[in-house]
């Protein structure tokens, strides 16, 4: 005989309910509308224009509904998010994480990391690899690490076969192939956003016209490290006449191929590019972000139009260390909080074409990053190691990959522990918790 008087978890009545049909909504009796809601933060959406409070609700891995009060009776879980920022996922442009090759001094191996261990802790849900791999070594990368990886990892094709693994190899003009590459990225569309050409060091343009040919044959857009400062090939060829619209120049403050001019003022060929559609990109990195290039041409009006890391192991223990503290330096530089959101999430979106990330929009991926801004003095150190002062400092809060949490610095998330039985076990519901194992 059943006892009425025994005690139900909320796990037990969810999941009674849930045997319970109603047909035509798909729901069960009972059952909150949404698995989860963010509740009183600051959301900031650069592509709906949208800038104030607002809570969120999360359902299946989408965005349902951006309201100014949504009740929280309708949702599975609600997280307080008042006092904080709420923002998309960020998009790291640039990043490199062919790890686990074993290759000494290779961006196809030891210099680069896993992407979980760094993404999530700063706000990131989806990284672009920045060519570690070509069309001799990519089917390598796609099965060790981006289909292991729970960030969402794209990925630029090297113009270089083998890649980025250093020395010689990113040297041989004979491995730059625009034909192999084109293939390649045409059968990994769902992965390969862009062609990247980087570190050549010879006279000759033919890894930048090898990538466009690329880039054109695929229909995707060229990444550009512009390699050594030569005479014979001027960056102001680059961004007028060798580089398309669409396509991005990388390590835009790094002063090392004349962004500067000897007279101290940005190269006009910086406004001739943009002017034609070329995009500028920040790939902080371990050489290549310097306050007094990034100050001078914000000054004359060139700001970035993507922020990004150039992630490595020597970057990120560095004066880069994480997008977050990357975003923070151009607070320093005199941005708005939204201005540095945009370039971190819809503008990098924009550039490879994948416009279903970096927004809040009713129905996106929800990927969610939740930040903290915090005011004191703060230390920040470009790729020469000089420092230049800041009075605000983002932290990463919370990260949302597809709905599920991801990173909880400070426990937001969860229960007193001296509100739980003593015996308590694990906590957390798989719809909205992604950290559960």
């Amino acid at each position: 005989m059943t006892k009425l008087h025994r005690r139900y978890s909320r796990r037990e009545l969810l999941a009674g309910t849930a045997a319970i049909s109603l047909g035509c909504s798909g729901r069960s009796a009972g059952e909150p509308e949404f698995d989860l809601l963010l509740r009183g933060g600051h959301v900031i959406d650069p592509k709906n224009g949208l800038s104030a409070l607002r809570d969120i609700a999360v359902s299946g891995g989408k965005v349902v509904s951006v309201d100014d009060a949504i009740d929280a009776g309708r949702a599975f879980k609600v997280v307080d998010c008042r006092g904080l920022y709420v923002t998309p996922g960020l998009v790291d442009l640039h990043v490199h994480v062919f790890a686990g090759t074993n290759e000494a001094r290779s961006y196809a191996g030891d210099n680069s990391v896993y992407p979980d261990g760094y993404t999530f802790r700063s706000g990131v849900t989806t990284v672009v690899d920045a060519g570690c791999a070509g069309w001799r070594n990519f089917e390598a990368f796609r099965n060790t690490v981006i289909s292991r990886a729970r960030t969402r990892v794209l990925a630029l094709a090297n113009i270089v076969g083998h890649g980025m693994r250093g020395g010689d190899f990113e040297q041989d003009l004979s491995d730059m192939q625009a034909g192999p590459t084109a293939d390649l990225a045409k059968a990994h569309r769902d992965i390969i956003v862009g062609v990247k050409t980087a570190h050549y060091a010879g006279p000759e343009w033919d890894p930048y016209e090898e990538a466009v040919r690329a880039g054109n044959a695929a229909g995707i857009p060229v990444m550009v490290d512009f390699g050594s400062n030569l005479a014979e090939r001027p960056i102001e060829t680059l961004l007028t006449e060798k580089l398309r619209p669409g396509d991005i120049y990388t390590h835009c403050f790094s002063g090392n191929r004349r962004e500067l001019l000897p007279d101290g003022t940005p190269n006009p060929g910086l406004f001739a590019g943009r002017e034609r559609g070329v995009y500028f990109d920040v790939g902080h990195g371990g050489g290549s972000f310097k306050w007094s290039v990034a100050s001078t041409c914000m000054e004359a009006g060139f700001p970035a139009d993507s922020i990004s890391t150039d992630l490595h192991i020597g970057s990120m223990n560095a004066g880069m260390q994480d997008q977050v503290t990357t975003m923070s330096k151009f607070l320093a530089l005199g941005q708005s909080l939204d201005e540095v959101v945009r370039q971190s999430t819809w503008n990098p979106a924009r550039q490879i074409k994948r416009e279903e990330l970096g927004h809040l929009s009713p129905g996106a991926i929800a990927d969610v990053a939740v930040l903290r801004l915090e005011s004191g003095a703060f230390g920040f150190v470009d790729s020469f190691g000089a420092r230049h002062n800041g009075t605000e400092r983002l932290v990463c809060e919370m990260t949302f990959k597809d709905g599920l949490l991801a990173w909880d610095r400070n426990g937001r998330t969860r229960d007193d522990w001296r509100e739980l039985p003593l015996d308590y076990g694990r906590q957390g519901e798989s719809r909205w918790d992604g950290l559960l194992h």
